[in-house]
C-alpha cells in the first residue's frame, strides 16, 4: 500500500470511528480526496480497506457509506468481543506487570472522575487505553490483530454516549473487579470479569435502542 493510501486510510476511519459521519453517510471520493490531500486513487484503495473492516458498505459495488449494523451483527459482534477480550483478560492475569497494573488503577480512577461529572467524551478515552493495556498485557499479537475491528467499531462509542450516571459508575465498578483479579493473577475469575463486563455493555446498548434481542436492536 502507498503511503498517500495510508493517509487516507487513517484519516476516514478516525472520521467513522469518532463519529465524524454517521452511519449510512455517503462517502464521496472527490470530497474525501481533497480532505485528505491525496489524489481519488488512494482514495478508493482506503475505502476498499475500510469495507474489509466492516466500516464501509458499497451495495452493488457502487457508492460507499459508511456502514450501519443490523440487530444481528451487533448482537455477533458483543459475542465476539465478549469471548476474545474474556480470552485476553484470562492470559493478561498471568502475565500482567506491577506497572501495568499500576496503570490500569490510574486509567480506572480517571473513569471514576468521567463518572461523576458524566463525561462521555473522558470516559471514552480511559476505556479506549484501559481495554488496550489489557489487551497489551495478554501479550499475543494474533489476538490484538483479531479484537483491533471490533474494539474500534462505532457502536462501541455510540453505547457508551447513552450511559447515564449508573451505568458509567457499573463500568468503572466493573473495571475495579477487573483489576482485583489480575491482582490475585487469577486467569479464570479475570475471564469471567471481562466476558460479563462486555456482556452488561451490550445489554445497555440494546435497552437503549429499545429492545434486548437480536431482532429488537
Amino acid at each position: 500500500m502507498s503511503k498517500a493510501s495510508d493517509l487516507a486510510y487513517a484519516r476516514i476511519r478516525s472520521g467513522i470511528v469518532g463519529g465524524e459521519w454517521g452511519p449510512g453517510t455517503p462517502l464521496r471520493e472527490e470530497e474525501l480526496a481533497a480532505l485528505c490531500g491525496v489524489s481519488r486513487t488512494p482514495v478508493r484503495e482506503a475505502l476498499r480497506r475500510l469495507e474489509a473492516d466492516y466500516l464501509v458498505r458499497r451495495p452493488g459495488g457502487a457508492r460507499s457509506y459508511v456502514a450501519d449494523w443490523s440487530a444481528d451483527d451487533v448482537a455477533d459482534m458483543f459475542d465476539l468481543r465478549a469471548i476474545l477480550e474474556g480470552h485476553a483478560a484470562a492470559r493478561a492475569a498471568t502475565r500482567i506487570t506491577a506497572d501495568a497494573l499500576r496503570e490500569l488503577e490510574a486509567l480506572n480512577d480517571e473513569i471514576g472522575a468521567a463518572t461523576g461529572a458524566a463525561d462521555a467524551d473522558r470516559f471514552l478515552a480511559a476505556n479506549r487505553r484501559f481495554h488496550a493495556l489489557v489487551l497489551e498485557a495478554a501479550r499475543s499479537p494474533r489476538l490484538s490483530r483479531m479484537l483491533g475491528s471490533l474494539v474500534e467499531q462505532p457502536v462501541v462509542q455510540r453505547t457508551a454516549r447513552r450511559y447515564d450516571r449508573e451505568a458509567f459508575a457499573r463500568s468503572h465498578a466493573e473495571h475495579a473487579g477487573l483489576i482485583e483479579a489480575f491482582r490475585a493473577q487469577d486467569a479464570q475469575w479475570a475471564q469471567s470479569m471481562m466476558t460479563g463486563h462486555i456482556r452488561r455493555a451490550f445489554h445497555a446498548f440494546a435497552a437503549a435502542n429499545g429492545g434486548g434481542s437480536r431482532n429488537d436492536l
